[in-house]
């Protein structure tokens, strides 16, 4: 069989052009049918869903405010809760106190005793009163400490551990029966309170040869009035 195509062909670039045109119709009208679906979406999401989820917060909110206001005594709670997580910080500041007895230990001559010991840790001061065989022990003592140094493992470089080292007051004893006590002295100092503190482990470095310092400071100087201290703490 022979067919013949009796169409021109400006009709089948017609033909053609349409089908074309009807497919494009198509493709917008799909994609404006998706589009217009995603904006209800978004619509719906911002004022159907996400209101319902905001007040559902609200509510919950609100009901474990009740719940808290219930509870009995809750500024007690709140106020133990905020000691204790204080309790930290503090702790870190707190000087430590036991470091002293040990520093004493390597700072004090054999022949000398220490009795009393009043330190204020607010001004960073200490008084230490007690009694030697000589006075020569209790000048070996005060030079000790003003020539003491101290390094931390944060610091490296050799530091004063006290300043302003003054003997005070000294005596004599007319009591022969124990030859440690023959002379008596109070010493005031300014220490730095890196010794005492609970973040770092300070290392004295106590000097092995005694100076003549205090021999040939003036007497103005060495014998000046002892500084007053407040807040004291006693250790016996």
């Amino acid at each position: 069989m022979i067919q013949f195509n009796l169409l021109p062909d400006i009709k089948m670039t017609y033909i053609k052009a349409r089908r074309n045109k009807h497919l494009v119709i198509l493709g917008a009208v799909i994609v404006s049918g998706v589009s217009l679906a995603i904006l209800v979406l978004l619509i719906l999401g911002v004022l159907v869903f996400q209101k319902k989820h905001l007040s559902d917060l609200s509510k919950d909110i609100n009901n474990e405010s009740q719940t808290l206001q219930k509870t009995p005594e809750l500024n007690k709670v709140l106020t133990i809760q905020n000691q204790i997580n204080s309790l930290s910080a503090l702790h870190s500041k707190k000087p430590v106190v036991s470091r002293l007895f040990d520093d004493l230990t390597k700072l004090t001559p054999n022949t000398l005793s220490v009795q009393k010991i009043d330190v204020d840790f607010v001004q960073n001061t200490m008084n230490i009163n007690g009694n030697a065989d000589a006075l020569s022990t209790i000048n070996k003592f005060v030079d000790t400490l003003k020539f003491t140094n101290y390094t931390t493992d944060t610091q490296t470089v050799p530091a004063p551990a006290f300043n302003k080292v003054v003997l005070s007051s000294f005596g004599l004893s007319s009591d022969d029966t124990d030859a440690k006590k023959k002379a008596t002295y109070s010493v005031t100092l300014f220490f730095d309170p890196a010794i005492f503190n609970n973040a770092a482990l300070p290392i004295l470095s106590v000097p092995k040869i005694t100076s003549t310092r205090s021999e040939t400071e003036k007497p103005n100087d060495l014998f000046s009035a002892p500084t007053t201290t407040n807040n004291a703490t006693q250790a016996q």
